[in-house]
């Protein structure tokens, strides 16, 4: 059973190893491969910690296997629009309803504060997006990092 929870200070290392893996998984082709260094394990202490993005962390029979980022829109900046910042699952879950269990939490938590939401991601990744699609979300004419990013978005 998938449970969903807040993060703590325990969930950082693993966290930045399912970023990574599902990073270079999905997209690593794409985008160019990460590494898992201390460095990025430091941002993901900083970035749990934050105030600015709701995290959620999914757990699959007591392990940690995905999590999911919701907050204010920061591209474009506009008060009124939320943003699904990141949601990624461990490679060795997907279709295993993680993902999609990860989406509910995080439109429940943009649709508390949002009426509208976006979420960026790369260009030529079909599968993420597929995956945003059957979970409510239409692709928008709005690209960034040189058209290597597209923008999806959703009423909430």
């Amino acid at each position: 059973m998938i449970e969903l929870r807040p993060p703590t200070p325990d969930d950082v290392d693993t966290v930045a190893t399912v970023y990574v893996d599902s990073w270079n998984q999905g997209f690593g082709h794409l985008l160019g491969f990460r590494d898992l260094t201390q460095d990025r394990i430091d941002r993901w202490r900083l970035d749990l910690a934050g105030q600015t993005t709701e995290w959620t962390i999914g757990e699959l029979d007591g392990e940690v296997v995905g999590f999911v980022g919701v907050g204010p829109s920061r591209d474009p900046v506009d008060p009124e629009l939320g943003e699904l910042h990141t949601i990624a699952v461990a490679p060795a879950h997907w279709r295993r309803g993680v993902g999609s269990a990860l989406m509910a939490r995080g439109l429940e938590q943009l649709g508390a504060r949002w009426s509208q939401a976006v979420v960026w991601t790369p260009a030529d990744y079909h599968r993420g997006h597929a995956f945003y699609r059957a979970t409510g979300w239409s692709e928008l004419d709005m690209t960034r990092a040189s058209g290597t990013e597209v923008a999806f978005g959703r009423a909430l």
